[in-house]
């Protein structure tokens, strides 16, 4: 973390909002884009990650910075993701949009992205939405591993530190996560040229 984020992060530890926007602006991003792989659809990405800045707004003043302040919020996203899927296979729910509540009030989040949605992208070509499919089939536990590396690209220690177990737990996961998704695809004739189905 560079000097100013340092000290946005002081600041909106002390309830500054406008340091707190500045602060999360450029993760914001990568955690709406987490949040849709998780989740596979735009609405439900856009509501997990309201409530992710939500959660991040209530906690910054315990952040203790024991790791990046990157990984706090990835894993943040993370858990949030998985608590809906726990949740939706209990009851069926619905997201409603919530503002960020501090001790100077409250503000609405909005995401800006003026470049193609994800799902524009992804819809292009059906192979990919195939693949998403077959994602969203797997366990929570290798969804969120096959996301993190092989799709955001994260390194196997910066998966160890968002998902919170040791580094041969997150290879081995990896590992059994790329054989489910092959044996989920293989059957799929469209994608027997793709790298899960080699």
């Amino acid at each position: 973390m560079n000097d100013l984020e340092q000290k946005l992060l002081k600041n909106a530890q002390k309830g500054d909002i406008e340091a707190f926007e500045k602060l999360i602006e450029k993760h914001q991003k990568m955690v709406y884009n987490i949040a849709f792989r998780m989740m596979g659809n735009r609405e439900d990405a856009y509501d997990m990650s309201q409530e992710v800045f939500i959660r991040v707004f209530n906690a910054i003043g315990r952040f203790k910075g024991n790791a990046a302040f990157s990984t706090w919020i990835y894993r943040i996203t993370k858990n949030v993701c998985l608590d809906e899927h726990r949740k939706r296979k209990n009851k069926n729910t619905l997201s409603i949009d919530k503002e960020l509540e501090g001790e100077q009030g409250s503000i609405q989040r909005q995401l800006r992205d003026d470049s193609p949605s994800p799902e524009e992208i992804f819809e292009k070509k059906a192979m990919k939405k195939t693949i998403q499919e077959a994602i969203n089939n797997l366990p929570d536990q290798h969804k969120i591993v096959i996301i993190l590396r092989d799709i955001k690209g994260f390194s196997y220690q910066e998966i160890a530190k968002i998902i919170e177990c040791p580094e041969g737990t997150v290879k081995s996961r990896i590992n059994r996560a790329r054989k489910a998704l092959k044996d989920i695809l293989y059957g799929n004739r469209e994608l027997l040229n793709t790298e899960y189905v080699k």
